[in-house]
């Protein structure tokens, strides 16, 4: 009775702050930027929430089973890639007005390179963040509560549609506030409950083997080679951190720039946590029941092996939170990026209220297509699991590139930006398309068994310094006329003692907790 409670609390919560900033959504700027009244703890606290979702819970945990801390290595390399957000990139933004990050391509560089970015990231949110939003979330109610996996994903994904349609921006990030305190707290008390079970961090020690606390692994190592880990997550970090419209967005929400780098910093040291609350289960459920664990199953197992009647229902919204705040950033994410980048551009006398509205619909029709999309969810299996997530390593790098040169370097071109897109997508296309064919189903490739085996860190790695090397090069050879538009990067990165003082402290911490699990 007390977690049924719990679960009604929670939707009648999230639905009722929907429902109110429907109410107050009279422009654009009101629906897709919430106004640009958001102080920074909103901010943070919602990037953190649409950053985890339920492929966390699933994901770290089960990598944390199968090989230990080292894939915390995303997670504490995010809070790098986040400072740079604050630091560098937002100011930027902020500076030239835009709305969504293929805007922002189009007034440094060109039409073409603001149409690339847009089909590519609509494409990339419906087809892999949805999906993968989905997959991992089926698996958590199927083995823990036993729901039907189809049922329960379509009124999932209809009660995330109703408040963010309903709300825009705005409603996100405020049940975004929520979600993400719920989903912190419930993870939290199921670490501690676990951790106690197994004996703390001394009886973990001596139940599972020594590199599974090594952060740092071999050069040779197949899944996280020390360069990969190091700078490959850096690079794919600035991508999905730093020109993610999913992230970006709710920073372009402040109301100026000082409000936004707070809540960058905010979201930055919240990003310690994961290892310690996600990844830290999957290594205590391989110690406590190491004939059950198989890798995805150890997050629901813990759940339903330790949580008590009471607490189980904390946990199952702290669940659904993460399922449901991930797909609100996405469904939200689309619905901008399709109405002021597809639509605006074709209808650019647009009213106010036209914009809204095509809004609202573009999110009840990504809505309507991730329904359509579940059935076809159920056949990916745990393999094609993870090559979902090596593709933002695929598309992140050129995207990276275009992104850094275009802000630290007037020289960088339109014709060398859109070519650097062109050919590191490519690239990527390439490798994914090696990846399904070689693991997936199981061709033998020949020479290039070699390319699908080395590490996609390593190879994102290498395709990010070979887009530098050719926007440099296309650059210099090409006409040098003055760019469309151009802000000093150096203005940007002026900033209080504090918030000098405060990175610090957060990258000190995040160095120390590096050179202890090394």
């Amino acid at each position: 009775m007390l977690d049924t409670a719990i679960l009604i609390l929670y939707f009648a919560a999230t639905l009722a702050v929907g429902f109110y900033f429907s109410r107050r959504e009279r422009t654009s700027r009101d629906y897709f930027l919430a106004g640009q009244h958001v102080g920074w703890f909103a901010i943070g606290a919602s990037m953190f929430s649409a950053n985890i979702g339920s492929e966390h819970f699933i994901g770290l945990a089960g990598s944390g089973a199968a090989t230990g801390l080292a894939v915390g290595c995303y997670e504490w390399s995010a809070s790098i890639c986040i400072f740079i957000l604050g630091w560098l990139f937002v100011p930027y933004y902020l500076r030239t007005g835009v709305f969504t990050m293929p805007e922002f391509l189009e007034k440094r560089f060109s039409p073409a390179c603001r149409s690339y970015l847009t089909w590519v990231s609509l494409l990339a949110y419906i087809f892999t963040k949805i999906s993968v939003a989905l997959f991992a979330g089926g698996i958590l109610i199927r083995e823990i509560f036993g729901w039907d996996y189809y049922t329960t994903a379509i009124l999932l994904v209809l009660a995330t549609g109703v408040y963010t349609v309903s709300g825009g921006l705005a409603a996100v990030i405020y049940t975004d506030l929520i979600q993400a305190f719920i989903l912190i707290g419930g993870a939290t008390v199921l670490t501690w409950i676990g951790l106690g079970e197994a004996g703390g961090f001394d009886g973990l020690r001596r139940a599972l083997p020594a590199d599974f606390f090594q952060m740092v692994k071999p050069a040779s190592d197949a899944s996280y080679p020390w360069p990969g880990t190091i700078f490959g997550t850096i690079v794919l970090g600035i991508w999905y951190w730093c020109t993610d419209q999913v992230i970006v967005q709710r920073t372009l929400s402040a109301p100026n720039a000082q409000e936004a780098r707070k809540g960058a910093f905010f979201c930055a040291a919240l990003k310690i946590l994961p290892v310690f609350i996600l990844v830290l289960p999957g290594l205590i459920a391989k110690a406590l029941w190491p004939s059950e664990v198989t890798g995805d199953n150890a997050y629901p197992l813990m759940v339903a092996k330790l949580m008590p009647p009471g607490l189980k229902g904390l946990m199952i919204a702290a669940l659904l939170a993460a399922l449901m705040s991930s797909l609100s950033a996405v469904f939200n994410s689309c619905s901008t990026l399709i109405t002021m980048d597809i639509y605006k551009k074709w209808r650019p006398q647009a009213s106010e209220s036209m914009l809204v509205h095509v809004g609202r619909v573009s999110t009840a029709g990504v809505v309507v297509l991730s329904i359509l999309w579940i059935p076809f969810i159920s056949h990916l299996n745990n393999q094609v699991y993870q090559y979902l997530q090596s593709v933002q390593a695929y598309v992140g790098a050129p995207i990276t590139a275009t992104f850094l040169m275009g802000v630290l370097w007037k020289g960088a071109t339109a014709r060398a930006a859109v070519t650097t897109l062109a050919a590191g997508g490519l690239l990527g296309a390439v490798r994914f398309g090696l990846d399904i064919l070689h693991n997936g189903f199981k061709v033998d490739l020949g020479l290039l068994n070699a390319v699908v085996e080395f590490s996609f860190l390593n190879y994102s790695l290498i395709v990010f310094a070979l887009c530098l090397g050719l926007m440099a090069v296309l650059s210099k050879a090409g006409a040098a006329g003055e760019p469309a538009m151009v802000v000093d990067w150096r203005q940007s990165v002026r900033g209080r003692r504090s918030e000098w003082l405060y990175t610090g402290a957060v990258l000190a911490v995040i160095v120390s907790l590096w050179v202890h699990f090394a």
